[in-house]
């Protein structure tokens, strides 16, 4: 089943995310729509990834359940962050990471992030989930009941095309 950006965010709405904090990617374009456009989802927009962490990492000290979406090339951008802050500290953020490069018809910058990913998010102890279209929800609630469990921040990295 292939979601649209409303469906998709309120997919992620529906567990109990209630700050939404990220740096748009044309993967994730129709779900960057909907966050910009309703006010339900309190999006805070970063210009860098790193930022985006810190921004949802603070919402989650005020009490919010926040989601982080950014693109796969980002999480060099916020490792730091994640490593030091939210991991350090115990924050469970979920992840929503457009992965980009694994389709073969990227730029070369894409493809080799995209590629070295999974060991990159392996590395610093953030398991993740890689959902056919048809269990896009099942991921997201297996992503948070992982975070809350571990106490760490958990992705799901969605491809090309599974939103439209």
């Amino acid at each position: 089943m292939l979601l649209n950006g409303n469906e998709f965010c309120d997919a992620i709405f529906t567990l109990g995310y209630n700050f939404f904090s990220g740096v748009p990617d044309s993967t994730l374009a129709s779900a960057f729509k909907v966050l910009e456009t309703n006010r339900q989802y309190r999006y805070v927009a970063a210009v860098r990834e790193d930022n985006a962490v810190g921004v949802a990492v603070g919402a989650y000290l005020g009490g919010k359940q926040p989601a982080v979406f950014f693109q796969s090339s980002g999480l060099g951008v916020c490792m730091d962050a994640l490593v030091s802050l939210a991991c350090l500290y115990k924050i469970p953020l979920l992840l929503i990471v457009g992965w980009r490069g694994v389709d073969g018809d990227e730029a070369p910058e894409h493809r080799a992030m995209g590629s070295a990913l999974p060991h990159l998010l392996r590395a610093i102890g953030i398991a993740f989930w890689v959902p056919e279209r048809s269990s896009v929800a099942s991921a997201l609630k297996d992503a948070r009941l992982w975070s809350l469990t571990e106490k760490r921040p958990s992705a799901v990295l969605i491809r090309r095309g599974m939103i439209e």
